[in-house]
């Protein structure tokens, strides 16, 4: 154990600032390596170069224009997938530095988990499912693993971005064990990596390190907190509507007996506040857990009954109350069901055209596609309108189509 872990007593509070690195970190045995033997860094470490690959990926670029909640082009200050996955970052890094993980591993796995998002989001998301079901239809979560591993093309000697075991782990199991799990979406993720699997078997019927648990509860605590931002400042739901959630309760009852102040600033209030409570819990909750596993390495994270990096029971019971109302009100509300039923047509408009006529893709695209079966031709397609930021999807729509419709 660490000098300082010592000194500050095994799950004790970490002062500010506090970098001591646990025994169950993943960091603290060897890399597993990478799919191409490479050279080490001279100033990074191997963890830290995945972060820069992904920061510097073209498919993280294009996260910038990508639906969070709203179309780029329904304001400017609404969160979209790429400051949504900063947010993810930020409180993965929080959450990692206080119980002494790999904050660069917990970055690079929040940085990546979004990166296979089409347009649209989850309504683009929907649509080439349905386009793509001949041929397994499409997931996000598999399309992310897809682009590290195949479809960014920066290297002379690889395809994809070589990612470190670790980091390729906690992208593919940041939500628990896929193998033998009765997810769809699980059993979808087991099915799509099943030939890498034979390359580089990445354990998936074990938990994820405690940096990739730590990435998947961060993502929870970003879109749950921000979107209460954004839904307040778009209009869809009141403040007199947090009243009634238990997780918001004492948070609004503080903020109101601040001195007066404008509505933008309340509900700020409201939403940095509840992002604290929520990272206090799982911090709080997790060294209860650690306490009681006493791990030792890494593996003994990956080998326990359960994630160790969670909330507590109750502030879960208190977030799916949360995550119900968001859903109904927010995600269901008639105005974001207007538009997101019209971007879901222009994505499948776009897979039918692509289908039917590959002339209407880019040249080198067009040719890439000829060259295959129908089924893998497909998904080329797949992979072409997913790697569209939603205003590109738009441009393209128009090209190609008499009419488009108005994402208003």
């Amino acid at each position: 154990m660490d000098q300082n872990m010592r000194h500050w007593g095994y799950g004790a509070k970490l002062p500010p600032g506090a970098r001591a690195l646990a025994p169950y970190a993943a960091s603290r045995i060897p890399s597993r390596g990478r799919l191409y033997p490479e050279p080490d860094c001279p100033t990074r470490s191997p963890l830290q170069r995945d972060r820069d690959r992904i920061l510097h990926s073209t498919a993280f670029r294009r996260l910038n224009y990508k639906t969070q909640m709203f179309v780029f082009h329904e304001g400017d200050h609404y969160r979209n997938r790429l400051t949504h996955s900063l947010e993810v970052a930020q409180i993965a890094r929080t959450i990692a530095r206080q119980l002494c993980l790999d904050e660069d591993l917990a970055e690079a796995i929040a940085l990546a988990h979004d990166l296979g998002h089409p347009p649209f989001g989850h309504a683009g998301e929907r649509a080439l499912d349905e386009a793509l079901r001949e041929v397994g239809g499409f997931d996000h979560n598999v399309q992310s693993f897809r682009i590290v591993t195949r479809l960014e093309r920066k290297y002379a000697s690889f395809d994809g971005l070589n990612l470190t075991w670790e980091t390729l782990e906690g992208l593919i199991k940041h939500n628990g064990p896929p193998l033998g799990s009765d997810k769809p979406g699980d059993r979808i993720l087991v099915h799509a990596v099943r030939n890498f699997q034979k390359q580089m078997d990445l354990a998936l019927d074990a938990w994820p390190s405690a940096e990739a648990q730590a990435a998947a509860l961060s993502d929870e605590i970003a879109w749950m907190t921000h979107d209460i931002d954004d839904g307040l400042r778009a209009g869809l739901i009141a403040f007199d509507d947090l009243r009634d959630l238990d997780l918001l309760i004492p948070i609004v009852e503080q903020v109101e007996r601040m001195p007066a102040i404008d509505s933008s600033r309340r509900i700020y209030g409201v939403t940095r506040q509840l992002i604290t409570v929520l990272i206090a819990d799982v911090v709080g909750e997790s060294r209860l857990r650690l306490a009681k596993l006493a791990p030792q390495t890494a593996e003994d994270i990956r080998k326990a009954n359960g994630p160790i990096v969670s909330f507590s029971a109750q502030t879960e019971a208190a977030a799916r109350g949360l995550k119900a109302f968001l859903f109904k009100r927010l995600y269901r509300h008639a105005r974001v069901m207007a538009v997101m039923d019209k971007a879901e047509s222009i994505v499948r408009d776009l897979v039918a055209k692509y289908r039917e006529d590959l002339s209407a893709m880019p040249p080198q695209w067009a040719a890439d596609a000829g060259a295959l079966d129908a089924r893998r031709r497909m998904r080329l397609i797949g992979d072409f309108v997913a790697g569209m930021t939603d205003r590109y999807a738009i441009s393209e729509h128009r090209r190609l189509f008499d009419a488009t419709p108005e994402l208003r």
